[in-house]
């Protein structure tokens, strides 16, 4: 390479570098200037605003075991979906609610639940007292022999139902 060739690339670079680093610099300055003047329109936007306020909120309620989450609605995010509750409705007795929601687990033992009417898998549970009984079924249980989820993975029963049902599945054994 010419002595000349080396001018140039040096001088070009130079110029490119300087460039850049003026467009740079002229990026920052116009952030700068622009930055208040943009989180100002945006706070004036009452759109903009509720978007961010519904894109924020809270997606749900705590569930607390053992306490009566039936009032808890379902959020599904959508102002004009049917409330989820409503795919899902409470039964209205213990039988239904063995029925919708125990007999997955109950009628073929899975999980180590014994299964309903079955007197020796249920016999020592039972002696145990009902008062153990609600409160595993309400509040879950994880023992040697398997797992009860707390109301049966249906937060939304109310426990005075779950209890009955308890009371169902014990007269099921006897």
């Amino acid at each position: 390479m010419s002595k000349q060739d080396d001018h140039f690339f040096n001088t070009f670079s130079i110029v490119i570098g300087g460039l850049v680093a003026f467009s740079i610099v002229l990026f920052a300055i116009a952030y700068n200037v622009g930055a208040p003047f943009e989180a100002a329109r945006i706070e004036n936007d009452s759109v903009m605003t509720a978007k961010v306020q519904e894109r924020t909120a809270p997606i749900g309620k705590l569930a607390v075991s053992g306490q009566d989450n039936s009032a808890i609605p379902m959020v599904t995010g959508h102002e004009d979906a049917a409330p989820a509750a409503s795919a899902l409705p409470v039964p209205k007795t213990a039988e239904e609610t063995f029925k919708a929601v125990c007999s997955t687990c109950h009628t073929a033992g899975i999980g180590g639940a014994p299964k309903a009417g079955d007197h020796a898998a249920w016999q020592a549970r039972i002696a145990q007292g009902k008062t153990t009984l609600y409160e595993h079924a309400l509040k879950g249980f994880q023992g040697k022999n398997g797992v009860m989820p707390a109301k049966g993975g249906r937060a939304d029963l109310p426990d005075d139902l779950i209890r009955q049902t308890v009371d169902y599945l014990v007269k099921l054994a006897q």
